[in-house]
């Protein structure tokens, strides 16, 4: 039993090491993943090498470390990459040649409403798109975001109580945080088959997503495009957009377990 705890402890710091890393961090020494995990140096140190060895980091010249292509091999065999992401990425593109827009496809992550977030796990843009703060396995909160919202209004009352339970933080001066207001916009969303939001994640930056009709084993997913407020023709896009989302699940369906 002891033997038991003891190699979920080693997991469990395992884990959070790995979580330790971000897009702003790539590269971290054994020091800073001591401090930032909490462990002691030198079980950092030995943590990381052992990790090393497994190839779930990369240990370089410098002595610092990096996320392993062994950890990336394994990640690329999650059903929302090999299913949703590799069936979604022919539409995407479609939709992204008739818009010229950033095109995002972004599940919901978390069980748990009140932490639950949107996980983007594809993403296509081109020269002429406006640049945007996410990026694929790049986490954004559920209320600012197109996907994000369409995703809000997939889900059924009991668990929106639950959502709402949550403090919601802004992230620009147009975040809606206020409960009232975001209800009425779900509501809205649910009866035209679009969600959009305005400046609510990045200023000058408008998204129009629409639900992904949900598949067998997959998590609830949603496809959407970030266009700048001066472009942003709601009447032209918002069709595309729900096309898409209905030709990705009737790919998905075609292959369906």
């Amino acid at each position: 039993m002891a033997q038991q705890h003891d190699a979920e402890g080693v997991l469990s710091r395992a884990t959070r090491m790995l979580r330790s890393f971000s897009a702003d961090d790539e590269s971290l020494s054994a020091t800073d993943l001591a401090h930032r995990t909490g462990l002691a140096r030198t079980t950092a140190h030995r943590l990381a090498i052992e990790l090393s060895g497994l190839g779930m980091l990369d240990r370089h010249a410098d002595g610092r470390y990096t996320i392993g292509m062994g950890l990336w091999e394994i990640g690329e065999l999650a059903p929302v990459s090999m299913r949703l992401r590799e069936r979604a990425l022919p539409h995407m593109l479609r939709l992204y040649e008739a818009s010229s827009e950033v095109v995002h496809v972004a599940v919901l992550s978390g069980d748990d409403p009140t932490t639950a977030e949107a996980l983007y796990v594809a993403r296509v843009t081109g020269p002429h798109s406006i640049p945007t703060l996410s990026r694929m396995g790049g986490r954004h909160p559920l209320h600012t975001t197109g996907v994000g919202k369409a995703l809000l209004a997939a889900q059924g009352d009991a668990w929106l109580d639950v959502f709402f339970r949550r403090t919601l933080e802004r992230e620009t001066v147009h975040s809606v945080i206020d409960e009232r207001q975001l209800r009425a916009e779900i509501a809205e969303a649910r009866e035209r088959g679009f969600a959009t939001t305005r400046q609510e994640m990045t200023l000058g930056n408008v998204s129009i997503a629409a639900v992904i009709p949900p598949t067998a084993d997959l998590p609830p997913a949603a496809v959407g495009v970030v266009t700048h407020l001066a472009r942003a023709d709601e009447r032209r896009l918002a069709p595309l957009v729900m096309t898409a989302a209905r030709d990705i699940a009737s790919s998905l369906e075609s292959i369906a377990p």
